[in-house]
């Protein structure tokens, strides 16, 4: 947050409390600052998205808090291979918080470290969670799978970072393509009454002609006792995640006393003594609450809770829709792109 005197919070306060609201950039209550969403960012990566809230930065040399008018965050997924136990089928998320310093020059390193271990553990109790872990994420059942790791990190704060950074793990999430593979079955030559069987060197192997080639020594025809796996050599980058309608978005809803308004800037955020952060999803269009957390050091009552939540049910389905529409379109832009360079590549 920035350093506000107490003169600066009281006339924020009296602004926006006064009838109508009045904010310092000219915005109405429930009105967001522009919101840019790029998927794609991270060619290393599995998936990755960036999205800023706010003017965009003339370079990077523009890091500082609230620098340029624009928050902004990178989220990335990497997959690695994991092991899972006989009674659990494997898979699971895992999520890290990195903040730039130039994001927050005013922080000491240890408060750095603090808001790093706070949104880090926000965002892992919400999209950690075992009922949102994606089922393909299994690769051999009670053995192997993948684990998801979703790293973050903020190159620019000025104000509503937590909505910010839901928005960037939910379209990294979308953009994430798990890689094809095949289950194995290691076996021996077959043996006959003790002796070894007089076979041809076709027989020593167990063939698999299909799009891959051959593969010695390896049965992929019997899954259901495989013990290892092997990654499938197909031109696509691998399958989208299931259960992408489950990861919600969130709206912050900043409160006083009389009033509730959204998107709040740095000097917004120190002015309010109480917020109210809710994640949403909507899978099927049925609106689904994963969580909600209060933060400032104001007080509330279920009364005005329940109240407010009916108005951030609203808000998150407004920001949902947008963001499927934008994640849609760069979805066709990523795939045009895609059938291009393997097309263009066949022809050189």
């Amino acid at each position: 947050m920035t350093s506000l005197s107490k003169v600066e919070i009281s006339y924020i306060r009296s602004s926006l409390l006064s009838d109508p609201p009045l904010r310092a950039d000219g915005r109405a209550p429930e009105d967001f600052r522009p919101i840019a969403v790029e998927t794609g960012v991270a060619p290393l990566a599995n998936g990755s998205a960036r999205v800023s809230i706010g003017q965009p930065r003339a370079g990077r040399g523009h890091e500082a808090e609230g620098a340029g008018g624009g928050t902004e965050v990178v989220a990335a997924v990497k997959l690695e291979v994991d092991g899972a136990g006989e009674d659990e089928e494997g898979g699971k998320i895992i999520c890290s918080v990195s903040c730039s310093p130039a994001a927050y020059p005013h922080l000491s390193s240890s408060a750095l470290d603090d808001l790093q271990s706070d949104l880090t553990s926000l965002l892992g109790s919400v999209l950690s969670h075992p009922s949102l872990c994606p089922k393909n994420l299994v690769i051999v059942p009670g053995q192997k799978a993948w684990a998801l790791r979703l790293d973050t990190i903020v190159f620019a704060d000025a104000g509503n970072v937590v909505d910010c950074l839901m928005l960037a793990c939910r379209a990294a999430l979308v953009d994430t393509r798990v890689p094809s593979t095949r289950s194995v079955e290691y076996r021996a030559p077959g043996r006959q009454s003790g002796t070894l069987n007089e076979v041809s060197s076709d027989d020593l192997m167990d063939v698999d002609q299909g799009r891959n080639g051959p593969s010695s020594m390896l049965e992929t025809r019997h899954p259901s006792s495989a013990v290892d796996f092997e990654l499938a050599d197909y031109w696509d980058e691998g399958k989208v995640l299931e259960s992408r309608d489950s990861w919600p978005v969130c709206v912050t809803l900043n409160m006083l006393p009389t009033v509730h308004f959204l998107d709040a800037t740095s000097q917004e955020e120190t002015a309010v003594p109480l917020r109210l952060h809710t994640m949403f999803a909507f899978p099927k269009g049925k609106p689904t609450l994963h969580g909600m957390k209060m933060a400032g050091a104001g007080t509330s009552d279920m009364t005005q809770i329940g109240v407010l939540l009916k108005y951030a049910e609203k808000y998150a389905r407004n920001m949902w829709n947008g963001l499927e529409t934008k994640l849609a379109e760069e979805e066709a832009r990523r795939s045009v792109k895609a059938r291009e360079k393997f097309y263009g590549g066949r022809r050189r």
